[in-house]
């Protein structure tokens, strides 16, 4: 996956506290911005998608 990006809610010092995510139609990749180069989570976009959703509603919630 080409084009990763940092969330706009990075933390201080360059946005050192945060994931990244990289995506194409059909999948949604995440890896941590501090160790680029460690492992990688894959979640098809349909799946992925629903996830934010809930994660959104649930910090309304707090």
């Amino acid at each position: 996956m080409a084009n990763w990006r940092k969330s706009s809610y990075s933390g201080p010092d360059d946005g050192n506290e945060c994931v990244e995510i990289a995506n194409s139609p059909t999948c949604v990749a995440v890896r941590d911005s501090k160790a680029p180069t460690r492992a990688t989570l894959t979640f098809r976009t349909t799946a992925y998608v629903p996830f934010l959703e809930a994660l959104k509603e649930s910090a309304r919630e707090l």
